[in-house]
Formats: structure tokens, C-alpha cells, sequence
């Protein structure tokens, strides 16, 4: 980088970590350190939720999966909106007027303290998997722009959450999460203004759009039910609810953003602003991935975005770059409305991904990295850099926070220190937000070679999202179903679950509906066989 991007990240960071360490101060008890103290706004609570989702992975992976996948993947969110009515109708008041610190919490209360323990437990398990990949992400960005080793970059990334996590609590991780989303808005439409302006200058926008049509890249929705497709229509509204259901309904690390809030009402406002942005805030980092594919039309792509990776295949090179001259020739014949052109095009493109597929390396999570420290002008690197740094920490800083919370009041607290002082358990909230940062540096290095980031980080999630959202469905909207089915359900679901990833290839969005179809039967059947039992209040 430039002296000049070294200077624009610096300062980015820099004000965004201190505005978040600055609104967090006086923040001394247990209450304020993990909820904050229950006060916050409903823009505060709508930009942190979205900043949990909006890791350095959605800039970092959602573009580099447009550009070799096009942009299907879109249709993943496609049943947000509906997850988001109905949690904002039911979870939202009942935990709120439960005054609980965590959705787990509220379990015991519903069923028992072996239920809520088990639900805890495979809390902690998926998301501590999953807080090791999100780290991952900006290690690939310091080792794609400074060339450290991905240990190095780790421990750093890792050590700068830990720091102001451990600080400020949910206060210092929110108001971050405020100002890196404002950000993060003004990259993304930065990032698609400078890709346009770089095509070529007799290329208008809606030829951009032709030729990445042309390639398969605008494929926003996709009709054909296949249960073995991850991203079509079907599968994004059904199985992307039931996964959003889960996510935002019984994932600590969300549940934590609107138990902050001042009242029910300010709540249900921040996952409804949720509701509206996300489908499109998603699309257009989808459709930069789209249009860097087109730049790549007339500008020679390497075999290989991954520079270490890339001198094992050199052997490529010269039938990569006939097929890339051969595509590059087609592309304006095409638009001018050459059928044989666009025939050689498609056909060029296909021999393309042939050959980087032959090379064995998912390289997907350096695409946009590579282009970005490659074309962009001098200040927009660090510009981006620092957006996609800062997503990242806030992200791993919300998972971290949740995952001291749960360890804290659903372990701790419930089972080894019942009647410490307030003072006491806010100590060990520091102390297990240093140890949950510390495990996802270890974690991080065993995230590297799982392919696309956004597919993996989603994936680990819906093997364990299945049986989450079904006990609280039981909760909810069973009353008769007491605490022992209720257990039996959680286990097999996730049974059911772990059946499903080893015997079939079905996707894994249908992964969530399987395990909590699974989950409520099991717990009707039981309970229906059992003797009545004495409801819970």
C-alpha cells in the first residue's frame, strides 16, 4: 500500500475503535457491560445486528462468490424479511418482558435447567466454530495486501478485538458497529462507482450488465427447485427463513443486539429496518462481484487470484490466456448481437473456469482483495481496507461478547457461583471475553482452506440452527410439550441433522428445516406417550 492508504486505514480504525471505547465509558456492571444496560435505540440495535452479519466475509467472500457463481447467492436472504416479521411478533416481547440476560436463559424458565444447559452447550460448540472462520477473513486481507504469514496477521486482528471487547462490553462493540456500517455503506457504493469507471470507455453500464448476463454472473433468482442447489428460489425463502428464524430468534450473538434496547417497540424497529435493508444492501455487493467479472473481460485475470498458490499451475498460463484473448475478442461482437460471437464467448468462459477448477484451489476469498490493492486509485485502497478491517472486528467482537455472556450466565453463574456480587460476575465477563478472543485466534488457523468464507460460516451455523429453533418453538407454541421431550427433540434433531450432512447431498439450507420438523415431532410424540406433566411458567 501507498503512504497515503496507510494513513486512511490507520485514521479509520482509529476513530472508530475510540468513538466505540468513548460512548462505552462508565460502563461497570454487569448489566451495562452485556446488555448495555438495556438502553440502547433502535437505529444503535438495526446497525450492529446488520454489522454481526456484515463481516469482513460479506466484502471479502459475497464478491468473489458473484464472480464465479454469479448472483443466486441473494437468494439466500430471500426469507429474511418474513423470519424478521415473525420474531419481531413473538421472540421479541417474551424475552424482553423475561428480563433475561440470554435466550437461554428463558429455557429453564419454559422447560428446565438440563434443557437450557444442552441448548447452551451447543450454543458455545457452533459458535465458537464459527468466530474462528470470521477471524480468518481479515487474515486473508493482511496476507493478501502485506504479505505477513496468516499466524501473524491472526494474533493481531485477534489481539485488537480482544482489547477494546474486553474494555468496553456491548457498548464499545455497538456504537463500533454504528460507525462501521455508515462506512461500509459508502465502500460499497464506492467500490461499484470506481468498477464501473474502470471499464472500458466505450462500454456503457447496461453493456457491463449484457456481458455479465451473458457469463451467467445476473441470475439474481433462479426457479428450478433442485434439493441438492444451495441458491434457488425455493430454497432461499424456505430454508433461508427457517435459518433466519434461527440466526436472529436463537443465536445468543443476535438475541443479545435487541435485548439491549429501551423498550419492545424500539427492538422490533431494528430488526425490521433488517427486514428492508439486507436484500438490497446484498444484492449490490453481489452485483460489484458482477461487474469486476466484467472488468476481468478486458483486463487478463490470473489463473489463480491466490498469488502463493499460483506458480504450482504456471503450466495453465498459455491456454488460460487463448481462452481469455478468445473471450475478450467475442465480448463486443456479442453486444453488437453476433450469435456465433456470443456462443465463442460463453463457450471461452467455460474453458476458463475449467481450468482454474482443474488447479484444485478455491480461491474465491481473494478475488475482490486482489482487485481492489491491484486498480483501486491511491486512498480508496486503504478506504476499503479499513472497511473491511473494521467489519471484521466488530463481527468477532459480537461473537466473542456472546459467547462470554452465555459462558457467563448459563454456565457460570447457573452452575458454580450463584450469589456473587454484581462486581464479581462483571470481572468474569471481562475474563471470558479475553478467553473466547484467545480461542478464535487458535481457531482461525484451521479456517483457511474451507473454500468461500460466506458459504462455510453458513453452513457450520445450519447444522446446529435445526435443533436451536425448534426447542423454542416448543417453547413458544407448544404448551403442553414439558421439559423431558422437549430435551429428547433437541437431540434428535441435531441427530437428524448430522444424518442428513452424512447420508445425502441434500443443501445445507435445508439442513434447519429438517432438524426442526425433527425437533417439534419428537417433542409432540413424546410428550403425547408421557404422562401429562405440570406446566412451567
Amino acid at each position: 500500500m501507498r503512504p497515503i492508504d496507510w494513513a486512511v486505514m490507520i485514521a479509520t480504525l482509529a476513530f472508530i475503535i475510540l468513538y466505540g471505547l468513548w460512548r462505552s465509558r462508565g460502563t461497570g456492571t454487569t448489566s451495562g457491560y452485556l446488555l448495555g444496560g438495556r438502553a440502547m435505540p433502535w437505529y444503535a440495535m438495526a446497525l450492529s445486528i446488520m454489522a454481526t452479519q456484515a463481516s469482513a466475509i460479506t466484502f471479502i467472500s459475497t464478491t468473489g462468490q458473484s464472480y464465479v457463481d454469479g448472483m443466486r447467492f441473494v437468494q439466500f436472504y430471500f426469507g429474511l424479511p418474513l423470519a424478521m416479521i415473525i420474531i419481531s411478533v413473538t421472540a421479541v416481547p417474551i424475552f424482553h418482558r423475561a428480563g433475561v440476560f440470554t435466550a437461554y436463559e428463558y429455557l429453564e424458565r419454559r422447560f428446565d435447567m438440563k434443557t437450557r444447559l444442552l441448548v447452551s452447550i451447543i450454543f458455545l460448540l457452533q459458535r465458537g466454530l464459527a468466530v474462528g472462520v470470521s477471524l480468518s477473513a481479515p487474515a486473508i486481507v493482511l496476507t493478501v495486501i502485506f504479505g505477513w504469514p496468516d499466524q501473524v496477521t491472526t494474533m493481531i486482528m485477534g489481539t485488537v478485538v480482544v482489547v477494546y471487547t474486553v474494555l468496553g462490553g456491548i457498548k464499545a462493540i455497538t456504537w463500533t458497529d454504528v460507525q462501521q456500517m455508515i462506512i461500509m455503506f459508502l465502500g460499497i457504493a464506492t467500490a461499484l462507482v470506481l468498477a464501473v469507471n474502470m471499464l472500458p470507455a466505450d462500454l456503457s453500464f447496461v453493456d457491463a450488465i449484457r456481458i455479465a448476463g451473458a457469463a451467467g454472473r445476473i441470475n439474481p433468482v433462479t426457479t428450478t427447485f433442485d434439493w441438492n442447489d444451495r441458491y434457488n428460489l425455493f430454497s432461499g425463502v424456505i430454508g433461508g427463513m427457517f435459518l433466519a428464524l434461527a440466526y436472529f430468534g436463537t443465536d445468543q450473538s443476535q438475541v443479545q443486539r435487541y435485548l439491549t434496547g429501551k423498550s419492545i417497540a424500539q427492538s422490533r424497529l431494528s430488526l425490521l429496518f433488517n427486514a428492508i435493508a439486507k436484500i438490497p444492501m446484498q444484492f449490490f455487493i453481489l452485483f460489484v462481484g458482477a461487474i469486476i467479472f466484467t472488468f476481468y473481460t478486458f483486463e487478463k485475470p490470473p489463473v489463480l487470484f491466490q498469488s502463493k498458490e499460483a506458480p504450482k499451475f504456471a503450466a495453465l498460463q498459455p491456454q488460460f490466456d487463448a481462452a481469455f484473448e478468445k473471450r475478450k475478442a467475442a465480448a463486443r461482437p456479442m453486444l453488437a448481437g453476433d450469435e456465433k460471437a456470443r456462443a465463442e464467448f460463453q463457450s471461452a468462459t467455460r474453458e476458463m473456469e475449467s481450468l482454474r477448477k482443474s488447479t484444485g484451489v478455491n480461491d474465491t476469498n481473494y478475488i475482490f482483495l486482489s482487485f481492489v490493492s491491484k486498480y483501486m486509485p491511491a486512498g480508496m485502497v486503504g478506504l476499503l481496507i479499513a472497511v473491511i478491517l473494521a467489519a471484521a472486528m466488530t463481527a468477532i467482537s459480537g461473537e466473542v461478547n456472546s459467547l462470554a455472556t452465555v459462558s457467563v450466565i448459563d454456565i457460570y453463574k447457573r452452575h458454580w457461583r450463584q450469589d456473587a456480587t454484581d462486581h464479581h460476575y462483571f470481572r468474569v465477563s471481562q475474563i471470558a471475553t479475553a478467553f473466547w478472543g484467545v480461542y478464535a485466534v487458535i481457531t482461525a488457523q484451521y479456517s483457511r482452506n474451507l473454500g468461500s468464507l460466506i458459504e462455510a460460516v453458513n453452513m457450520v451455523g445450519s447444522l446446529f440452527y435445526g435443533g436451536l429453533l425448534g426447542i423454542f418453538v416448543l417453547a413458544f407454541y407448544f404448551p403442553r410439550v414439558g421439559a423431558n421431550a422437549a430435551f429428547i427433540g433437541v437431540l434428535a434433531g441435531e441427530a437428524a441433522i448430522f444424518a442428513t450432512r452424512a447420508f445425502s447431498s441434500i443443501s445445507f439450507l435445508w439442513y434447519n428445516v429438517i432438524g426442526c420438523a425433527v425437533v417439534i415431532a419428537t417433542g409432540v410424540v413424546v410428550q403425547a406417550i408421557s404422562k401429562p406433566v405440570e406446566q412451567r411458567s
